[in-house]
């Protein structure tokens, strides 16, 4: 299926890592110029070398994009090197677990900083260019969390659920001018985040990694988590032409956990 992404200006934030590294790789595959943003530049120069071993070249840009200047220079340097950002996919972010009991003003803010304000600077640096063209499609990764509350995760749970409304919310005011706003919501996946979190909960329960991830994946319909490739391949979609008629979807994909009766 040709997806008409080739040729295509494509920034994936958060892209050093995980599903943000997934999806750079697979939209260079379809022959997009792609652009990939982390705050880390140790981690963005290890990307672009494994990118540049698997036969594909980005342009890397170093952000914080919790800071909105940031994100706005962010964009003028990718504008700047490769053109007008045709797809944002905001993969960037991710709030740290924090006990109930030591929930404080810091631990909200840092929450809403690391991933609402972090997804929601780009969108804001992105869309009005993209409205003004008259096209373009952001599809934004939020957690699950937002949909379930966690009471070790109620920072990031929030600023996720933020998100889910802010995603509607532009996909309307927007969708008149052509820009197309979506999210996914990924379940677990396999990626070095999920593996710290495994390694946690092993050293909490004293059982070993394998056994936590086997008895997680277990109560998933499933039976298994997802693999970074696997959200990609929907991101890429999402951001084509094929998708013409999408906007404003939440869409999970957490392989049939969230319709699960319990």
């Amino acid at each position: 299926m040709d997806l008409s992404l080739n040729g295509r200006v494509v920034l994936v934030t958060g892209g050093s890592k995980g599903i943000g590294l997934a999806c750079a790789e697979a939209f260079c595959a379809e022959g997009a110029r792609v652009a990939i943003c982390s705050r880390n530049d140790a981690n963005l120069a290890a990307a672009v070398r494994t990118l540049s071993g698997r036969g594909h070249a980005v342009h890397p840009v170093p952000a914080d994009l919790a800071q909105r200047d940031a994100a706005a220079a962010m964009v003028r340097q990718v504008e700047g090197a490769l053109g007008p950002i045709d797809v944002l996919v905001c993969s960037a972010g991710a709030a740290r677990r924090t006990p109930p009991d030591k929930l404080d003003e810091a631990a909200w803010h840092a929450g809403m900083d690391a991933k609402y304000f972090a997804t929601v600077h780009a969108m804001q640096a992105v869309i009005p260019g993209m409205a003004a063209r008259g096209r373009g499609a952001v599809v934004a990764l939020v957690g699950q969390g937002g949909k379930v509350a966690n009471p070790a995760h109620l920072p990031g749970g929030s600023a996720n659920a933020a998100l889910m409304l802010a995603t509607a919310g532009l996909a309307s005011a927007y969708g008149p001018s052509g820009v197309r706003v979506n999210a996914i919501n990924p379940g677990t996946t396999l990626t070095d985040r999920a593996q710290a979190a495994f390694k946690v909960d092993a050293e909490r329960l004293g059982i070993p990694e394998e056994k936590v991830r086997a008895q997680r994946e277990g109560q998933v319909p499933l039976r298994r988590f997802a693999r970074p490739d696997e959200i990609a391949q929907v991101v890429l979609f999402l951001a084509s032409d094929r998708a013409s008629y999408v906007t404003g979807a939440i869409l999970s994909m957490d392989g049939g956990t969230a319709g699960t009766v319990v």
